[in-house]
């Protein structure tokens, strides 16, 4: 490859890190405007405090269910060129529709309340389109070196959106729901229809993937993969969004939040760069391995942290731990699924995600927060959630690096 066929090369496989980045920065603001806004427009047709996040758990029920789904529909799709950014573009247009139609069908008032808990269901479903599909571009059309990397642009999306999050709740807050939800469901349809000429870029530039084989079963190393990312899934979940705020809560006040939770998506965003590097040459189960354990420390000293300065730091390594394990999985799912199972591998890291997420929504329904005896488990579950899976993905990293076997080699995303 000449130089310059090579420039354009890096040219193209940029733009696609940087569209996916933008992609998983506007849905991730739209879930966070959808979750801001969720009471207000429960109680306009007649639903109770109370059930909103059973609402909320319902989403994430969903999405462990669809993302899956979606992504062994992205397996399929992806060999004819075009088809898979005209299926995203399409099912964008119906989340989109059923997102704009939510505040608006929330004035109608109680009448409508069947409605409104079908477009939920509608909007969830289609949503995790925008998950592992696009994703599945990397691992279908280029070079693994490249992988990890723009993995890191992808996931860059997501980190921006976790950092301004706690300043669009204070934003948006007093405002009317409908101008939001409009808003974001067109930027992200234009940005969803921008797929298909990603797409065409993509295929111009590359060989295409080669045509799906046969469905084969997850071996063991998938499956204790997609088991340790649903164990730091749950980590994640218990440390940030449960323990998070009131660790902070000890050495300041309730409105230096908005200024103090940013912390973690800091380190998490800053840290995945650099972590691609290693990917690239050690593969990305041995970094996520190790981002575990070096995470389970820094949870464990932000734990008895005392002051907040050193809060602080912890919360920032922590985050850095967060980011390097999830850029090292979505580029460890797309080596294991190479034999064209990209989307249904990153598809069950993101239903990872979703169970994850479940999971602490189930403790906060069941009040697990406000029981003294329960404080412990809560506080140090992530330490061992962390710790566990880390410990376990350097067994499997090891095994592949000692030459334990041609699958593991294979699968282990190196």
């Amino acid at each position: 490859m000449t130089t310059i066929e090579h420039t354009a090369d890096a040219g193209t496989a940029n733009r696609t890190g940087l569209y996916l980045a933008a992609l998983q920065l506007v849905f991730t603001l739209g879930w966070t405007t959808y979750v801001i806004y969720l009471p207000k427009l429960a109680a306009e047709v007649g639903i109770a405090p109370s059930a909103v996040i059973l609402i909320l758990m319902l989403d994430q029920a969903i999405f462990t269910i669809a993302d899956t789904a979606m992504g062994i529909a992205a397996d399929k799709m992806a060999p004819i060129a075009g088809r898979l950014g005209l299926f995203v573009a399409l099912v964008t247009a119906i989340s989109c529709a059923a997102f704009v139609a939510l505040p608006f069908v929330a004035g109608a008032g109680a009448a409508a309340q069947g409605w409104f808990i079908g477009l939920i269901v509608v909007w969830s479903i289609t949503s995790s389109a925008l998950r592992a599909p696009p994703l599945t571009l990397l691992g279908k059309y280029r070079a693994k070196p490249q992988v990890p990397f723009l993995a890191a642009l992808a996931m860059l999306g997501y980190g921006i959106a976790g950092a301004v999050s706690p300043y669009l709740g204070v934003v948006l807050r007093e405002h009317d729901a409908r101008l939001p939800f409009v808003i974001s469901s067109v930027v992200l349809l234009l940005t969803a229809l921008g797929l298909s000429r990603i797409e065409h870029d993509v295929a111009r530039d590359t060989a295409p993937p080669r045509p799906n084989e046969a469905a084969k079963p997850l071996g063991l190393v998938p499956i204790a993969f997609i088991v340790a990312m649903v164990a730091l899934a749950l980590g994640y979940q218990l440390h940030f969004a449960m323990n998070s705020a009131p660790s902070y809560l000890r050495f300041a006040a309730s409105g230096e939040l908005q200024w103090l939770m940013p912390v973690f998506w800091i380190g998490f965003n800053i840290a995945m760069f650099p972590a691609s590097l290693v990917v690239k040459h050690r593969g990305g189960v041995i970094v996520m391995g190790a981002a575990g354990l070096l995470g389970a420390v820094a949870i464990a000293a932000a734990e008895l942290a005392s002051s907040l300065n050193t809060l602080i730091a912890a919360q920032f390594l922590a985050g850095a731990a967060w980011g390097c394990m999830l850029m090292s999985a979505i580029s460890a799912a797309l080596a294991i699924g190479s034999t064209g199972a990209e989307g249904k591998v990153t598809g069950l890291v993101f239903s990872a995600l979703a169970l994850g997420t479940f999971a602490r929504m189930a403790a906060v329904a069941g009040g697990l927060q406000k029981m003294p005896e329960y404080a412990p488990l809560l506080h140090w579950a992530p330490v061992a959630c962390w710790s566990v899976a880390g410990a376990g993905l350097l067994v499997i990293a090891a095994a592949r690096l000692q030459g334990g076997g041609a699958q593991i080699k294979a699968s282990a995303g190196g």
